[in-house]
């Protein structure tokens, strides 16, 4: 066997082992991520506080941000159980929304410069954008997950040729 050919098992041994593990890390980091940074909220230490209280000005701040971090410790709580999949990106889609208001409520937080100069409240905001990615290689593997299961236990007879 030559070297490009071992490369080349090297490169398949790689992508099998990301396939393997990449949903299943990115369930555990999202679901960490929001049970911490909302459990911050709930017990009044999160860096965001100001930020959440001045965009959900209509409301007060402690009502609304222990409120916001049980929602955001229940979308992690909820991706960390599989079947509950669903069920967290339902919730995270309005917590996403939510999380985008001060770049159109509080401009002067988020940006030195429109549209490119951001703040670090607004880098903070706009890099949930990868959180949304997460979420759709997340979601985009449910139903996936399941048809596998059923086939490895034959509950769905499989093609005949």
């Amino acid at each position: 066997m030559n070297l490009r050919d071992r490369i080349y098992q090297l490169d398949a041994l790689i992508i099998r082992f990301m396939n393997a593990i990449g949903v299943p890390f990115l369930r555990v980091g999202i679901g960490v991520v929001f049970i911490w940074f909302g459990g911050l909220k709930v017990v009044g230490l999160s860096p965001a506080e100001d930020l959440l209280a001045a965009t959900v000005y209509w409301w007060t701040p402690e009502i609304i941000v222990p409120v916001i971090g049980y929602w955001e410790v229940l979308i992690g709580v909820f991706f960390l159980i599989p079947p509950l999949t669903r069920v967290a990106i339902f919730l995270l889609a309005p917590q996403m929304v939510g999380t985008f208001l001060p770049l159109v409520l509080l401009p002067s937080v988020c940006w030195e410069v429109f549209p490119w100069g951001l703040t670090l409240e607004g880098q903070y905001i706009v890099k949930n954008l990868v959180v949304i990615g997460a979420a759709v290689v997340i979601g985009s593997r449910v139903e996936a997950v399941r048809t596998e299961r059923r086939l490895a236990t034959r509950e769905i007879p499989l093609p005949t040729q």
